[in-house]
Protein backbone atom coordinates (compact mmCIF):
# COMPACT_ATOMS: atom_id res chain seq x y z
CA UNK A 1 0.00 0.00 0.00
CA UNK A 2 1.72 3.44 -0.91
CA UNK A 3 1.03 6.30 1.53
CA UNK A 4 3.10 8.81 -0.41
CA UNK A 5 5.69 11.68 0.95
CA UNK A 6 5.60 12.23 4.56
CA UNK A 7 6.44 15.40 5.87
CA UNK A 8 8.58 15.70 8.44
CA UNK A 9 11.19 18.47 7.97
CA UNK A 10 11.34 22.33 6.71
CA UNK A 11 13.74 20.70 4.31
CA UNK A 12 10.47 18.81 2.91
CA UNK A 13 8.27 21.78 2.72
CA UNK A 14 11.60 24.29 0.90
CA UNK A 15 11.24 21.12 -1.74
CA UNK A 16 7.94 20.98 -2.51
CA UNK A 17 7.70 24.76 -2.68
CA UNK A 18 10.02 25.06 -4.48
CA UNK A 19 8.78 22.55 -7.51
CA UNK A 20 5.13 24.39 -7.21
CA UNK A 21 7.20 27.41 -8.06
CA UNK A 22 8.94 25.24 -10.83
CA UNK A 23 5.79 24.31 -12.53
CA UNK A 24 3.06 27.10 -11.59
CA UNK A 25 4.67 30.55 -11.98
CA UNK A 26 1.43 32.11 -9.45
CA UNK A 27 3.20 29.53 -6.74
CA UNK A 28 6.80 31.22 -7.88
CA UNK A 29 5.42 34.56 -7.00
CA UNK A 30 3.91 33.26 -3.69
CA UNK A 31 7.18 31.95 -2.92
CA UNK A 32 9.42 34.97 -3.41
CA UNK A 33 6.71 37.09 -1.31
CA UNK A 34 5.90 34.43 1.69
CA UNK A 35 9.29 31.82 1.77
CA UNK A 36 8.41 28.28 2.08
CA UNK A 37 5.64 27.53 4.22
CA UNK A 38 6.63 26.29 8.11
CA UNK A 39 6.32 22.71 9.03
CA UNK A 40 2.97 22.30 11.16
CA UNK A 41 2.85 19.31 11.97
CA UNK A 42 0.59 18.20 15.29
CA UNK A 43 0.11 14.96 16.95
CA UNK A 44 -2.15 12.55 15.96
CA UNK A 45 -4.87 10.15 17.39
CA UNK A 46 -7.61 10.35 19.52
CA UNK A 47 -6.54 14.02 21.22
CA UNK A 48 -6.44 15.61 17.65
CA UNK A 49 -9.92 15.22 16.04
CA UNK A 50 -11.11 15.64 20.13
CA UNK A 51 -9.52 19.25 19.65
CA UNK A 52 -10.76 19.48 15.67
CA UNK A 53 -14.10 18.77 17.13
CA UNK A 54 -14.28 20.93 20.45
CA UNK A 55 -12.81 24.09 17.50
CA UNK A 56 -16.11 23.95 15.34
CA UNK A 57 -17.49 27.18 15.63
CA UNK A 58 -15.91 29.02 18.62
CA UNK A 59 -12.90 31.39 18.72
CA UNK A 60 -9.18 29.71 19.52
CA UNK A 61 -9.84 30.83 22.84
CA UNK A 62 -12.74 29.74 23.65
CA UNK A 63 -11.68 26.08 22.36
CA UNK A 64 -8.89 26.30 24.17
CA UNK A 65 -10.44 27.41 27.61
CA UNK A 66 -12.80 23.94 26.70
CA UNK A 67 -9.79 21.66 26.51
CA UNK A 68 -8.08 23.18 29.52
CA UNK A 69 -11.28 22.35 31.47
CA UNK A 70 -12.09 19.02 29.99
CA UNK A 71 -7.95 17.93 30.77
CA UNK A 72 -8.60 19.25 34.30
CA UNK A 73 -11.42 17.11 34.54
CA UNK A 74 -9.66 14.15 32.75
CA UNK A 75 -12.03 13.83 30.13
CA UNK A 76 -8.93 13.29 27.51
CA UNK A 77 -8.87 9.71 26.44
CA UNK A 78 -12.07 7.79 24.70
CA UNK A 79 -12.43 6.16 27.97
CA UNK A 80 -12.97 9.08 30.03
CA UNK A 81 -15.75 10.98 27.26
CA UNK A 82 -17.30 7.53 26.70
CA UNK A 83 -18.30 6.67 30.43
CA UNK A 84 -18.73 10.71 31.50
CA UNK A 85 -22.14 12.07 31.95
CA UNK A 86 -23.52 14.60 30.03
CA UNK A 87 -23.52 16.79 33.19
CA UNK A 88 -19.84 16.33 33.55
CA UNK A 89 -19.27 17.17 30.16
CA UNK A 90 -21.19 19.90 29.94
CA UNK A 91 -19.21 21.44 32.86
CA UNK A 92 -16.42 21.06 30.35
CA UNK A 93 -18.23 23.80 28.18
CA UNK A 94 -19.35 21.17 25.96
CA UNK A 95 -22.47 22.14 23.84
CA UNK A 96 -25.14 18.79 23.54
CA UNK A 97 -24.12 18.78 20.01
CA UNK A 98 -20.50 18.16 21.04
CA UNK A 99 -21.37 15.82 23.23
CA UNK A 100 -22.74 13.38 21.17
CA UNK A 101 -19.85 13.99 18.47
CA UNK A 102 -17.44 13.54 21.31
CA UNK A 103 -18.84 10.28 22.75
CA UNK A 104 -19.51 9.21 18.85
CA UNK A 105 -15.61 9.20 17.78
CA UNK A 106 -14.77 8.12 21.72
CA UNK A 107 -16.85 4.72 20.20
CA UNK A 108 -16.03 4.80 16.88
CA UNK A 109 -12.52 2.47 17.89
CA UNK A 110 -10.15 3.99 15.29
CA UNK A 111 -7.04 2.37 15.17
CA UNK A 112 -4.88 5.66 15.10
CA UNK A 113 -1.91 3.38 14.49
CA UNK A 114 -3.21 1.42 11.54
CA UNK A 115 -4.47 4.99 10.20
CA UNK A 116 -0.71 6.12 9.25
CA UNK A 117 0.04 3.40 6.72
CA UNK A 118 -3.39 3.93 5.28
CA UNK A 119 -3.65 5.91 1.93
CA UNK A 120 -5.03 9.38 2.03
CA UNK A 121 -8.12 8.89 0.61
CA UNK A 122 -8.99 5.67 2.96
CA UNK A 123 -7.73 8.07 6.00
CA UNK A 124 -10.59 10.36 4.73
CA UNK A 125 -13.22 7.59 4.24
CA UNK A 126 -12.55 6.36 7.60
CA UNK A 127 -12.92 9.37 9.62
CA UNK A 128 -16.30 10.55 7.80
CA UNK A 129 -18.50 8.09 8.75
CA UNK A 130 -17.81 9.58 12.99
CA UNK A 131 -20.78 12.12 13.11
CA UNK A 132 -18.90 15.34 13.76
CA UNK A 133 -16.12 14.38 11.77
CA UNK A 134 -16.45 15.85 8.10
CA UNK A 135 -14.16 16.08 4.83
CA UNK A 136 -12.26 19.30 6.08
CA UNK A 137 -11.40 18.04 9.19
CA UNK A 138 -10.36 14.61 7.97
CA UNK A 139 -7.97 16.59 5.17
CA UNK A 140 -7.11 18.55 7.89
CA UNK A 141 -6.00 15.69 10.48
CA UNK A 142 -3.89 14.11 7.18
CA UNK A 143 -2.35 16.85 6.52
CA UNK A 144 -1.11 17.89 9.87
CA UNK A 145 -1.54 14.93 12.17
CA UNK A 146 -0.09 12.34 9.67
CA UNK A 147 1.96 14.34 7.87
CA UNK A 148 0.61 13.89 4.23
CA UNK A 149 2.42 15.46 1.60
CA UNK A 150 -0.23 15.17 -1.42
CA UNK A 151 -3.77 16.06 0.42
CA UNK A 152 -5.86 19.54 -0.20
CA UNK A 153 -8.60 21.03 1.89
CA UNK A 154 -10.91 22.93 -0.88
CA UNK A 155 -13.14 23.45 1.21
CA UNK A 156 -11.44 25.92 3.27
CA UNK A 157 -12.86 29.58 3.41
CA UNK A 158 -9.10 31.20 2.96
CA UNK A 159 -8.05 29.14 0.77
CA UNK A 160 -10.83 29.79 -1.64
CA UNK A 161 -9.78 33.56 -1.70
CA UNK A 162 -6.24 32.72 -1.48
CA UNK A 163 -6.57 30.94 -4.56
CA UNK A 164 -8.93 33.29 -6.00
CA UNK A 165 -5.95 36.41 -6.02
CA UNK A 166 -3.25 34.65 -6.17
CA UNK A 167 -4.79 32.99 -9.61
CA UNK A 168 -7.06 36.51 -10.33
CA UNK A 169 -9.78 34.55 -10.64
CA UNK A 170 -13.11 36.21 -11.48
CA UNK A 171 -14.70 34.98 -8.26
CA UNK A 172 -13.89 32.77 -5.32
CA UNK A 173 -14.21 29.12 -6.01
CA UNK A 174 -16.45 26.41 -5.05
CA UNK A 175 -14.82 23.36 -3.41
CA UNK A 176 -15.35 20.96 -6.44
CA UNK A 177 -13.21 23.99 -8.63
CA UNK A 178 -10.75 24.24 -6.17
CA UNK A 179 -9.85 20.16 -5.88
CA UNK A 180 -9.60 19.82 -9.78
CA UNK A 181 -6.98 22.77 -10.13
CA UNK A 182 -5.09 21.49 -7.19
CA UNK A 183 -4.70 17.85 -9.08
CA UNK A 184 -2.36 19.89 -10.83
CA UNK A 185 -0.06 20.82 -7.85
CA UNK A 186 -0.04 16.72 -6.78
CA UNK A 187 2.21 15.60 -5.54
CA UNK A 188 2.73 18.73 -3.17
CA UNK A 189 -0.46 19.61 -2.30
CA UNK A 190 -0.52 19.93 1.06
CA UNK A 191 2.40 22.18 0.63
CA UNK A 192 0.49 24.15 -2.14
CA UNK A 193 -1.97 24.59 0.68
CA UNK A 194 0.73 26.06 3.34
CA UNK A 195 1.65 28.34 0.61
CA UNK A 196 -1.94 29.55 -0.15
CA UNK A 197 -2.36 30.62 3.70
CA UNK A 198 0.40 32.09 3.74
CA UNK A 199 -0.27 34.06 0.76
CA UNK A 200 -3.52 35.13 1.84
CA UNK A 201 -2.28 36.42 5.05
CA UNK A 202 -0.18 38.57 3.14
CA UNK A 203 -2.47 39.64 0.95
CA UNK A 204 -5.43 40.40 3.40
CA UNK A 205 -2.96 42.55 5.94
CA UNK A 206 -2.51 44.46 2.58
CA UNK A 207 -5.66 45.30 2.24
CA UNK A 208 -6.11 46.33 6.20
CA UNK A 209 -7.77 43.02 6.89
CA UNK A 210 -6.11 40.92 9.83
Amino acid sequence: MEIGRILNSEDCMSEGAHWLARHEPRFAEALALCGPPPLRRRDDGFAALMGAIVSQQVSVASARAILARLEGAGLTTPEAIASAGDEALRAGGLSRQKIRYLRALAEAGIDYDALRSTTDAQVVEQLIIVPGIGRWTAEIYAMFSLGRADVFAPNDLALQEAARVLFDLPERPREAALRRMAEAWSPWRTVAAGLLWAYYHVAKQREGVV
